[in-house]
């Protein structure tokens, strides 16, 4: 039975999801799961230091704006600036405390981010819209003015641009240049999994509950009972613990080195238009927005190669933003839940095709 009688309702999400038949979701995920496991066995070193890595440290960084843009309706510019925190944080973390595991440096980095986080969205409960996404603006220059103008983040070095320090997990070496990519794509893949994960269910909870009720109309939210200043405030310190968290993976285990120009305002943009094209309001639409936002570049750069055609880099390049700004447009325009729209429609016409009308 694909349906239930009207009234037939359940006291817990698992009986309620229960009620339709979701097995497809769950091949796709295990499928997912075994492939990315077994990704380092087939790819060469250039596919999981170029693609890989990134793809998974960016999917982090959607996820962590698409819970507070796509399910609690704030929307931010300053993904770029809170990724820069983590950054920071976790590399005083590492030379302050060199015996500190780097999963709980990690930790300390996102949570670093997520008190900043909550003070920049202090003024969400008067503001919003494009007004808060000014706000959050300001908060991307400003963290990055503070991180370059004040030596004691780096430690006082002359450079200002320090490399991350070695550091091994039982044993292994994780981070640094000693570090191979496979021991980085694994470590870098189980945190992307738990974060996920995490992600999934907060959604599906309570708290993902009030946000989306906030999102959705905020006045009536209030009038049944929910707290606006700490539903908003959760939003921005659980999207900025995401953002610091994979500041920090990126700095740690993909460029290997803590400067602020791989958090400028560019990043910011660019996973903003990861989780346009992917769907807002949607953890998979993360995934594929990164994805796609990460593979784009890397096709138009080997297009005209496949082509014959001669073409300049830089006629490259301003082709790669005329197609992302098309791209934004179609989608703003045609599906505005992105790609993973398109993947529930599918799924839909996969699971009705065996039972014609």
């Amino acid at each position: 039975m694909f349906y239930r009688e009207a009234g037939d309702f359940k006291s817990t999400y698992a009986e309620d999801q229960a009620l339709f038949p979701i097995a497809l979701d769950r091949w796709f995920v295990l499928a997912a799961a075994v492939m990315a496991c077994g990704v380092p066995l087939v790819a060469s070193e250039y596919w999981l230091s170029t693609i890989f890595l990134p793809v998974l440290i960016l999917s982090i960084a959607a996820i962590g704006l698409n819970l507070l843009t796509g399910y609690a309706g704030q929307l931010s510019l300053g993904a770029g600036g809170f990724m820069a925190c983590g950054a920071y944080m976790a590399y005083k973390f590492t030379t302050a405390f060199p015996e500190l595991n780097m999963v709980v440096v990690f930790a300390l980095s996102g949570l670093s981010a997520a008190a900043v986080g909550i003070v920049f969205g202090i003024p969400s409960l008067r503001i919003k819209g494009f007004y808060l996404a000014v706000t959050t603006l300001a908060a991307q220059f400003f963290l990055l003015w503070l991180f370059t103008k004040v030596p004691w983040f780096v430690n006082y070095s002359i450079s200002g641009v320090p490399t991350a320090p070695p550091r091994e997990m039982f044993g292994v070496p994780v981070t640094g240049a000693s570090a191979s990519v496979e021991a980085r794509y694994y470590l870098v893949l189980a945190l992307t999994a738990i974060l996920a994960l995490l992600a999934k269910n907060l959604v599906r909870g309570r708290i993902g509950r009030e946000w989306m009720a906030i999102r959705d109309m905020d006045i009536a939210a209030e009038i049944i009972g929910i707290r606006p200043l700490k539903t908003k405030l959760t939003a921005f310190a659980i999207s900025s613990f995401y953002c610091g968290v994979a500041g920090a993976l990126w700095s740690f285990c993909y460029i290997n080195i803590v400067e602020p120009t791989a958090f400028d305002i560019n990043r910011s943009f660019a996973i903003l238009f990861m989780i346009i094209i992917g769907g807002l309001g949607s953890i998979l639409g993360s995934f594929l927005g990164a994805a796609f936002i990460t593979l784009l570049p890397v096709f138009l750069n080997n297009a005209p190669a496949l082509f014959n055609l001669q073409i300049s880099s830089t006629l490259v390049s301003h082709i790669e933003f005329m197609v992302f700004g098309a791209l934004i447009i179609f989608f703003l325009i045609v599906e505005p839940h992105g790609l993973a729209r398109l993947w529930q429609i599918a799924k839909e016409k996969l699971r009705l095709w065996p039972f014609p009308h």
